[in-house]
């Protein structure tokens, strides 16, 4: 299979070298993510400037393999691309202007160093990205590694790609969202299916001001979890599956529809 990887956490993240050493010992890989760190970004798209990509030199593969995944064995080149923008920028530049059509047979955007559950997902650059591919109607899949999780990432990433071997048997396309917890319930990693639960976060803004009186406001706060009831991706990864919730395009309110 050919496969695009990317990421919101950045070239150099761990997450998506962990990814390609998996996938290369038997698929073709191909890495377009963005220059640097880009979380939060949701399914933002670059509008207003021009944006720069460039070719990663095979030195460079080399040494971001070494360090991050040393035991990989891997005896073919990996394409890598950075770009200067958001996850978005970086599948859909290379959808519709790097290859023309010839579209990879999986987009994966990953593995994210951090959960990104329920309502988060709507911030989210991981699942943005992957909802770009979805919307090329490629199969696509954001996953997503809670931030304390023991579950190392190349296991992770073996994982999922095991997982998602057997999902492209069904020849559908699919918009999943992944998400391993802190550790397993089980001795085998297992997955289940769950809705998307509701969060929050208490304080999730903290002011400061510098020297000269400027304000500042920086996020983040504590998780408050509205919906975390049974059968929601919180409460699943919080029991130690490995939450996959099929996600859509689709923001109609049918029922004010019916309504009306």
């Amino acid at each position: 299979m050919k496969i695009l990887l990317t990421n919101d956490d950045g070239i150099r993240a761990l997450g998506i070298w962990a990814l390609a050493a998996v996938l290369a010992e038997k698929h073709e890989v191909i890495i377009v993510a963005p220059m640097k760190q880009q979380s939060g970004m949701s399914h933002a798209l670059s509008v207003l400037r021009q944006l720069e990509f460039l070719r990663i030199k095979e030195e460079q593969i080399a040494e971001l393999m070494k360090n991050h995944c040393p035991n990989a064995k891997i005896d073919k080149s990996i394409e890598t691309w950075a770009i200067d923008g958001t996850p978005t920028d970086c599948v859909k530049i290379y959808l519709e202007a790097m290859v023309e059509g010839n579209y990879p047979d999986l987009v994966i955007s990953g593995i994210n160093h951090g959960s990104n559950l329920a309502t988060d997902v709507l911030y989210s650059g991981t699942v943005g990205a992957a909802l770009e591919g979805f919307l090329h109607e490629i199969p696509s899949v954001a996953i997503s590694l809670d931030i304390e999780s023991l579950i190392p990432f190349e296991d992770a990433a073996r994982t999922s790609i095991d997982y998602l071997e057997k999902v492209l048997e069904q020849k559908k396309v699919f918009f999943y969202n992944i998400n391993f917890p802190k550790k397993y319930c089980t001795n085998e990693p297992e997955f289940k299916f769950a809705r998307l639960g509701k969060r929050d976060y208490i304080n999730a803004f903290q002011m400061h001001k510098d020297d000269v009186g400027r304000t500042f406001y920086r996020v983040g706060g504590q998780v408050y979890d509205i919906d975390r009831s049974e059968g929601t991706d919180i409460f699943v990864a919080d029991e130690g599956y490995i939450a996959v919730t099929p996600l859509h395009t689709d923001m109609t309110d049918h029922k004010a529809l019916k309504e009306d």
